[in-house]
């Protein structure tokens, strides 16, 4: 099947397709809902340092590890299934959560959030990838799903400080469920299912060699990121690689594999999903300071700092759609490399922010993301494109496990290397001053006066000339990215879809969507 012979999705189709972007918002939000949340918790359940972390920690760790898992389980017992029965978890867990009344309640709630929020991101990917068949118009909602899903996390902190001004904590959580419960009763009507037709026995050893291959490095570099190069992180990241070398060994020797081989034939597949970590090794390590730039540097409040980081995503909106029109008209890896200039020059202008340079940070901050999103909206559309439709939720768990690793690595690599001139700038401060910049406004704040706001004006320079370094990092990266880009990618063009994996018999909308 040629694109030309690909049938055009319709109405119905980019219908479904809106109706898929809920959980994808709602997966995406509850990465950062807990930001303001967390001080009426502690009130209110009264959990110990271990048990706060975990509070935060554990949606991620659940989410990252169980995507390959759930992706793989898509593709054979349907997609369309899959996400309903996720839809449902996610929403009892969210009424779980909201009412729950102890920390090991929440902590658990926020397990099975995690665990549904595995079902439901690489269903709805994969789903984008089967009711559009046309490149251009999968094109088109790729880059959509990528905006919405960067949206979403910046909104996630924001909608939560907005619900905590006129409700109790656990309001946070309980606007998941209308979404869910709405998600349940269209989705049913809009999309049709898919599934591989022929998908063998699922293997199960691969179920924890998987997991154990993901949770030890995600943690590791989260751990190294706020706490430094310690030895029991260093070995948790190398237990993890362990676990993967052996995770892929298994792969590669079965015909049953949860990754089969099938995936990476394409060669715009494996190039794909490197590509889109080294873009979400910028997007994370860059929020890892621009947060910490507008709180403790500015002097901003939680809320009004979550206010002014909406700001750069008011042109991802823009960006996206753009991207995926210049695709059509020239070699995508040239869009690709020019996304990732783009966005080096981003980082350069974070480079050169100073003490009290809003406006500035928040420009550098929208060229990032514009380029990001330009990235890793064409990434995931060619990597998913060239990988069997049949293993589209196996392709898009691949390509969103690659997203949390990379995030993780980008906080831990460029968190290091800002901590790391940040404290060479500070070379005889107390030692809660020279952890981080957190110590040392909680430091200015009980000295007070004139040593007060030395040491918070000292630390906020260090900071700053931490962040410059890190950024100027980024930026070296991000343009190496665009050689690379271009090397692996050039060529390719826009890819002709591969044929279509037929909805299941009795679906509702069968034959409307995909062409025979």
């Amino acid at each position: 099947m040629t694109n030309s012979a690909a049938r055009l999705a319709g109405r119905r189709e980019w219908t479904a397709f809106t109706v898929l972007l809920l959980p994808l918002l709602l997966v995406s939000m509850d990465v950062s809902v807990l930001y303001f949340a967390i001080p009426a918790i502690t009130q209110e359940l009264d959990p110990s340092a271990t048990q706060q972390l975990w509070i935060f920690d554990s949606y991620a760790f659940a989410l990252a590890g169980l995507l390959i898992t759930m992706g793989s389980l898509g593709d054979r017992i349907g997609r369309r299934k899959l996400l309903l029965t996720g839809a449902a978890a996610f929403g009892l867990a969210s009424v779980g959560a909201a009412y729950a009344t102890s920390a090991e309640m929440l902590i658990a709630a926020r397990v099975l959030l995690g665990i549904g929020g595995a079902t439901l991101m690489p269903s709805t990917l994969a789903l984008v990838r089967n009711l559009f068949q046309d490149a251009k118009q999968r094109g088109q909602a790729i880059a959509i799903w990528s905006g919405a899903m960067t949206g979403g996390i910046a909104l996630g902190s924001v909608l939560s400080g907005v619900m905590l001004n006129h409700f109790w904590w656990g309001s946070v959580f309980l606007i998941n469920v209308p979404a869910m419960l709405l998600l349940l009763i269209l989705v049913p009507v809009l999309v049709p299912e898919f599934k591989d037709p022929a998908p063998g026995r699922f293997d199960l050893l691969s179920v924890p060699l998987s997991t154990a291959a993901v949770l030890p490095v995600v943690y590791g570099l989260k751990e190294i990121a706020a706490e430094g190069l310690e030895p029991l992180y260093a070995l948790s990241v190398a237990a993890g690689l362990a676990f993967g070398f052996v995770f892929v060994r298994r792969q590669r020797t079965r015909d049953d594999a949860m990754v089969g081989r099938a995936l990476f034939r394409g060669r715009g597949f494996g190039a794909g999903i490197a590509l889109n970590t080294i873009a979400a090794f910028a997007m994370m390590g860059s929020a890892y300071f621009t947060t910490q730039y507008l709180q403790s540097v500015l002097g901003m409040g939680t809320l009004e700092a979550a206010l002014w980081s909406l700001a750069p995503s008011l042109v991802i909106g823009a960006a996206a759609p753009v991207s995926a029109a210049l695709a059509q008209k020239t070699d995508r890896a040239y869009v690709i490399a020019g996304g990732f200039v783009l966005a080096a020059v981003g980082f350069t202008l974070i480079g050169l922010v100073g003490n009290d340079s809003l406006w500035l940070l928040l420009t550098g901050a929208g060229v990032l993301a514009c380029g990001l999103v330009t990235v890793m909206s064409l990434v995931s559309d060619m990597a998913l494109a060239s990988a069997p439709a049949e293993k589209a939720g196996s392709a898009a768990s691949l390509l969103e496990t690659g997203s949390e690793f990379g995030g993780a690595l980008g906080m831990a690599v460029l968190g290091s290397l800002g901590t790391a001139v940040y404290r060479s700038d500070l070379p005889g401060a107390e030692p809660a001053v020279r952890e981080t910049l957190g110590g040392a406004v909680a430091t200015a704040e009980r000295l007070g006066g004139p040593a007060g706001e030395q040491v918070l004006a000292l630390a906020r320079a260090a900071f700053v000339h931490g962040m410059q370094y890190a950024a100027w990092g980024g930026a070296a990266l991000l343009l190496a990215a665009g050689v690379l880009a271009v090397a692996l990618m050039r060529g390719l063009g826009a890819p002709a879809p591969a044929p279509a994996v037929e909805p299941a018999e009795g679906t509702p909308g069968q034959g409307a969507v995909l062409a025979g």
